[in-house]
């Protein structure tokens, strides 16, 4: 359940803590933080990127790209030492530490994270942030210096990935989220 908060000081309506005899305090079951939804979206995100990842450069490296609707789109592998369009190739340390400060902050706000649309949006981001991150540590030429595997090639736009497509949606979904007012702590505010 997610708290309404009409104003800075005011009070928050429901969804709230619960007292228990003994004086204790725990939160209620539609009160619970969502660290296992962020959890289970991150993993999801990462493992289906990092398998993508592995079959792609296995069975289409070094060979012709793949037509999968006509040359609209197609599959066609790329390594991409710098951020989204072929920018900043001399920056890969630089991503590196940005992928790592993204994985920081997700990690503090999940320590106040009730709501689920919020830790869907940041499973996603924190799945795709990592997915790019392990193939700049593993990948040549060396370590926080690797070429981030690319392979989905639509005509007329950039070649990305899957977790790529992860921070992309989680990032919208963030943005419409703010709109909307509602805080990663369930809280929604209405100005």
């Amino acid at each position: 359940m997610e708290r309404t908060v009409d104003g800075p000081g005011e009070g928050a309506a429901g969804g709230g803590e619960e007292e228990h005899a003994e004086g204790e305090s725990s939160v209620s079951p539609r009160r619970r933080r969502r660290i296992g939804v962020l959890a289970a979206v991150a993993g999801f995100a990462f493992a289906l990127d990092l398998v993508s990842k592995l079959v792609v450069v296995a069975e289409l490296e070094n060979h012709a790209p793949i037509e999968l609707l006509g040359s609209w789109l197609q599959l066609s592998v790329i390594r991409n030492p710098g951020a989204a369009f072929g920018l900043g190739e001399a920056l890969t340390l630089v991503l590196s530490a940005i992928a790592v400060a993204v994985v920081v902050v997700i990690a503090r706000i999940a320590r106040k994270l009730y709501s689920l649309p919020w830790a869907i949006a940041l499973g996603l981001l924190l799945g795709g942030a990592c997915g790019n991150l392990a193939d700049r540590i593993f990948r040549a030429p060396g370590v926080f210096q690797g070429a981030v595997v690319d392979f989905i090639a639509p005509k007329h736009f950039a070649v990305f990935n899957l977790a790529d497509s992860a921070i992309v949606c989680g990032g919208v979904l963030i943005v419409l989220l703010s709109f909307r007012g509602l805080d990663p702590d369930g809280t929604v505010h209405r100005d």
